[in-house]
């Protein structure tokens, strides 16, 4: 329950998703000290990881997708990072863009989270927000505002 509440960050009463992409900044700041080579397995790692602790806490709790389980937020946060140099301005831009497509659940989003259970209905529509957010911030990034 402490990895998938995101250190416990999702058991904050309000905004648990807010809080736990708070908690996914330092998931984010490994990409600092790897070598890009190895972002793809981070990240697969990641993912998978968010999916078996999601669904073992969503278990416990008998409950679909509770809000307190949040690695999938660090799960997706990570992802809109991952085609970016990280910076405090792609960190910042990215949180909100991440909690933008999060949160409105466009459509490719909100297919994820209607067509699969368990951990990775928990986990995949937050990836699909990553993966929407990375595309954001890269035209961003090439557009040289930051």
């Amino acid at each position: 329950m402490f990895i998938a509440t995101g250190f416990f960050s999702g058991k904050i009463p309000f905004a648990p998703g807010t809080f736990g992409t708070l908690a996914a900044i330092p998931f984010a700041l490994v990409f600092l000290i790897i070598p890009a080579s190895f972002y793809g397995v981070y990240i697969v790692g990641l993912i998978l990881a968010a999916i078996y602790f999601a669904d073992k806490a969503e278990k416990i709790i008998d409950k679909k997708d509770p809000g307190c389980i949040v690695i999938d937020e660090i799960a997706g946060f990570v992802v809109a990072l991952s085609i970016v140099p990280v910076n405090i301005y792609t960190l910042a831009a990215g949180f909100f863009i991440f909690r933008f497509f999060d949160i409105i659940k466009f459509a490719p989003v909100r297919y994820f989270e209607n067509n699969f259970s368990g951990g990775a209905g928990i986990v995949l529509d937050d990836i699909m927000a990553g993966i929407l957010s990375a595309a954001v911030l890269k035209i961003i990034c090439l557009s040289g505002i930051f």
